[in-house]
């Protein structure tokens, strides 16, 4: 396009440079998931939508003790009034403060699906109904009572609290996660009692070091239970630097079935494990024979978690059994333990539990200044109305004078001159009226609107002395309030009131108060490599050239006619173990591990090799070998380059195999087991050399070293043997043949070699 079709830009349009618009960008966004989504704040424990959710339910009026509304329109009114998102992001987060599988003291009471344990999805939300729970109403208590600030919602129609007034430590109570940008918060759940103690403590001495709150808080509380088994000091570490994890464990029990049977029953499983998908591992644990001590798993739940785990034999040692099922399944999770939150609504900062503790106490006694300055603006109001209230009953008559004949009684009120009432007592016989020599007062605007609108039957000798019996109540309790605000340890003292009460209503003598997780001591069982644990059998181990593997119980004669699929044949037979791990080496350079004991049976073709391991359909397999700790092997490619590799280095732990020989254009050739002090190595062009095997490197992975160098073609085989005893090959009537003397072949390793000697095999193959 040429220069003339460019538009010049305009004077009210702005430039910059295209680093600078995204990272500016960026940055807004980064900032507005931090603060407004995915981390919580210390103060009440709360994200966004989480408090805008509980806010809504109470400007619905869905107390504890009232009816029910369908979540439909809790979410909905959530959405349109204060969180624009979407709808069924909104109950997601509802549904989930509902469950008590998920929170430790559920802030929703639901009524109908809100899914289960077992990972099932909640009903829609047009299905169901909810209402606030007790804990949540006490997140709410004095938020009419100018606890907060408020701030406008999304579109300035309404105004939305910063934060709730929270009566206990909800972060650290029913825990928090969530993923913001290029930072995370993970906090599991705690005991509320535990966590009020800690508060009290640290009122008490604000400088209690780390450690001592320890004494108070035991650890995590999960809603689903389950036994902790991480170390005292590794949980120390982890609250006072606020990054850590939690070992946790199912609780589990033996249960006699008589005659010497017994079973397995686990009654709680870790948090936030769905059972379902548990279950599945322990079933595919079985299948495997990852762990051959388990025969059978079941799920017999109901209302209660019931699993029931069923040995193999009755000689089975429970406590192994649950060690390898905790190695090897979800019944042993480690809860990671970040405590990144926003410290003061604003500030992201991972903090100690002491810090988040302090954070929620100076929240607690700004919300007790707060509420108790309120409180002395409505006793100042309620004052100014009783005192003028106290006024019209002394002067009655007058007053009944004014608003019926006057024309602006209100003004009339206020202009005119009213003795000041002196009341020594509240009872009606001790009473004392205006004086002559009184000091005379005018009624403020406030009190002349309350006396005009004061009813009929108002108008009583009873309601007057009830009236000065408030007022000397209110002036009681404004002078408490006055001390409260000008002495902090007054403060402090009310605010640990407050906790006590809290923990009376949430504490362990509460429905549910109780602590749920229980510790103990990691019983590690000693890790016992799972061919002690298989019967010793012996097998014959055939493989098709398809790749098609079975085991044939027992060691039969190897030259034994076996029937395969049409168009199949034998590749590798040999004799193993129940007991034998076996390598199988893959044209791709990669080896890979097969227990023997996990072959299928002999009794039908048996099954391709490469649903037990992920070996490509285009990479031919090498060998097969049975694994021999401490042996070495010898291992080369097409092109001719090779090493040396001990065999526990290539042993793999998982079906993806490991890389061991790096290939370039090539692809793996060979691999023997290194028997004797020299390699003798021929090509595909019949030459033979022989050299020395320390002259080949070491190695755990890589290229190699050139063997034998080539014109054209490749290598053929390579084989170790002792020079002492000859080289030795089978001829093609299968007869093996020695050749002793080798000088002619001995050379340097890398260099072409000699023609091969007379009556060496047509396919250049030692064996």
């Amino acid at each position: 396009m040429s220069d003339d079709n460019e538009t010049a830009p305009g004077p009210n349009d702005v430039t910059e440079s295209l680093r600078s618009a995204i990272g500016d960008r960026y940055l807004t966004y980064a900032l507005s998931t931090i603060m407004h989504r995915a981390l919580p704040d210390a103060r009440d424990g709360l994200k966004p939508v989480h408090r805008r959710i509980l806010y809504a339910m109470s400007r619905l009026r869905l107390s504890p003790t009232g009816g029910f509304l369908k979540s439909a329109k809790i979410s909905g009114d959530t959405m349109g009034d204060f969180h624009p998102h979407g709808d069924a992001a909104i109950y997601d987060a509802m549904a989930r403060l509902a469950q008590d599988f998920n929170v430790r003291y559920p802030l929703v009471d639901g009524q109908g699906n809100f899914g289960n344990i077992d990972g099932d999805n909640p009903a829609a939300s047009r299905y169901t109904e909810a209402r606030m729970t007790a804990a949540a109403e006490a997140l709410l208590e004095g938020l009419s009572e100018d606890a907060v600030d408020f701030r406008d919602n999304y579109d300035g129609r309404l105004t939305e609290p910063s934060v709730l007034p929270a009566s206990f430590p909800n972060l650290l109570a029913n825990g928090s996660s969530g993923i913001a940008v290029g930072m995370a918060t993970n906090i599991p759940p705690h005991n509320l009692h535990e966590l009020i103690d800690a508060c009290l403590h640290l009122i008490k001495s604000p400088g209690a070091a780390d450690d001592s709150l320890l004494t108070h808080i035991l650890g995590p509380d999960f809603p689903t239970g389950g036994v902790i088994v991480e170390p005292p000091e590794n949980m120390a570490e982890a609250y006072r630097t606020g990054r850590g994890s939690f070992r946790l464990r199912a609780k589990w029990e033996v249960e006699d079935l008589g005659r010497g049977q017994w079973q397995i029953v686990v009654t709680e499983i870790p948090y936030q494990v769905q059972k379902s998908k548990l279950i599945e591992k322990l079933a595919e644990v079985i299948q495997t024979k990852k762990v051959p001590l388990l025969a059978d798993v079941r799920d017999e739940s109901a209302e209660d978690v019931r699993v029931v785990l069923e040995p193999r034999a009755r000689s089975v040692d429970p406590e192994m059994l649950m060690g390898m099922l905790f190695r090897n399944s979800d019944l042993e999770i480690r809860f990671s333990l970040n405590m990144n939150v926003l410290i003061d609504g604003l500030t992201p900062k991972v903090c100690s539990l002491k810090e988040v503790l302090r954070a929620f106490l100076d929240h607690r006694r700004d919300v007790l200044v707060r509420r108790s300055r309120h409180r002395l603006g409505k006793i100042d109001h309620r004052l100014e109305v009783l005192e003028g209230f106290i006024i019209a009953f002394l002067h009655l008559d007058r007053v009944i004078d004014i608003i019926r004949y006057d024309d602006d009684p209100k003004s009339a009120l206020m202009a005119e001159d009213w003795a000041h009432p002196h009341i020594r007592a509240t009872s009606e016989k001790d009473y004392v009226g205006p004086k002559a020599t009184d000091p005379e007062i005018a009624l403020t605007e406030v009190q002349a609107e309350a006396i005009l609108n004061m009813r009929l039957r108002s108008l009583r000798r009873l309601e007057e002395l009830e009236l000065i019996a408030e007022r000397d109540a209110l002036r009681a309790e404004r002078q408490g309030i006055m001390a409260l605000l000008a002495d902090e340890a007054l403060q402090w003292a009310r605010i640990a009131d407050e906790l006590r009460e809290t923990r009376k209503q949430f504490g362990r003598t509460s429905p549910g108060g109780a602590r749920r997780t229980q510790f103990a001591l990691a019983a590690d069982v000693a890790y016992v490599p799972i061919e002690a644990m298989i019967d010793r059998e012996p097998i014959t181990v055939v493989c098709s050239q398809m790749g098609w593997v079975r085991a044939m119980t027992g060691h039969i004669d190897l030259t034994r006619d076996l029937k395969f699929k049409d168009g199949d044949a034998a590749r590798f037979t040999f004799h193993a173990e129940t007991t034998d791990k076996l390598l199988v080496f893959g044209a791709n350079g990669r080896f890979y591990t097969v227990s023997a004991a996990n072959l299928p049976g002999g009794r039908g073709m048996g099954e391709p090799l490469r649903l037990m391991i992920d070996l490509p359909n285009e990479a031919e397999i090498i060998d097969i070998l049975i694994h021999k700790p401490g042996e070495k092997l010898l291992v080369a490619s097409t092109d001719g380059n090779g090493f040396v590799v001990p065999e526990v280095e290539v042993v793999a732990q998982t079906r993806a195999g490991k890389q061991v020989l790096n290939l370039g254009a090539s692809t793996a050739r060979l691999c023997k087991r290194i028997a004797g002090d020299h390699v003798a190595v021929v090509g595909e062009n019949r030459k033979v050399l022989v050299f020395g095997i320390d002259e080949l490197p070491e190695m755990t992975r890589g290229k190699g070293v050139r063997l034998q160098k080539y014109k054209d073609g490749g290598l053929s085989d390579a084989t170790t043997f002792t020079l002492a005893d000859g080289l030795t090959w089978l001829d093609p009537a299968g007869r093996t043949r020695t050749q002793s003397e080798l000088d002619e072949w001995i050379g340097k390793r890398a260099t072409a070699g000699r023609m091969a000697p007379r009556g060496f095999p047509r396919d250049n193959r030692f064996t």
